[in-house]
């Protein structure tokens, strides 16, 4: 059985050997916002693109730099290719670990071009947990257990079709890329 997936876009794409000139924005923004957050454990639909559109708008207000931002708009993207696994349960898969950083490290260079710093890392992950722990307190009425700074911007948690969703996230792909 072969290891590749066909894409949104009709691209024979292996996961597990990514060849960056396979990897598309529009299959990235397609798939995106037809997964939900939590496993689908909200109230209501909430998809990862919208999660990831809010952490890159969140990165824009803190002042963080564009390639940031950038990387917070793509932070998730292997999920295109992978699925959405719960943090509890991800950090157990090891070799899914593995697989989802080689990925995510394909993504990355085909888009920013360039590691990111020590530094870089540590506000996508801030941007990444602030938008967790607001996402809970307003889906779930929950306070997750971990340290998130307050958020600057102000997410519209509310549910948007998918299509919109994802015309969003290539309009703020093609912004941040121009």
């Amino acid at each position: 059985m072969s290891n590749n997936i066909l894409t949104y876009s009709k691209v024979s794409f292996n996961p597990l050997n990514p060849d960056e000139k396979s990897i598309l924005i529009e299959d990235i923004a397609h798939a995106l916002s037809l997964m939900t957050r939590a496993n689908g454990h909200f109230h209501e639909f909430y998809s990862v693109a919208q999660h990831c559109i809010f952490c890159c708008e969140e990165a824009l207000a803190r002042g963080y730099s564009n390639k940031v931002a950038l990387a917070c708009l793509l932070h998730d993207a292997s999920e295109a290719y992978l699925a959405d696994i719960t943090r509890p349960v991800k950090k157990n898969l090891l070799n899914y670990l593995d697989i989802e950083e080689v990925l995510q490290t394909a993504i990355y260079s085909k888009y920013i071009g360039q590691a990111l710093s020590t530094e870089e890392q540590a506000q996508i992950h801030s941007v990444d947990n602030s938008l967790l722990f607001s996402e809970f307190i307003h889906y779930m009425n929950e306070k997750l257990d971990m340290e998130a700074e307050k958020l600057v911007s102000i997410p519209d948690f509310k549910f948007v079709p998918f299509h919109e969703v994802e015309e969003k996230y290539i309009d703020l792909f093609n912004k941040l890329t121009s």
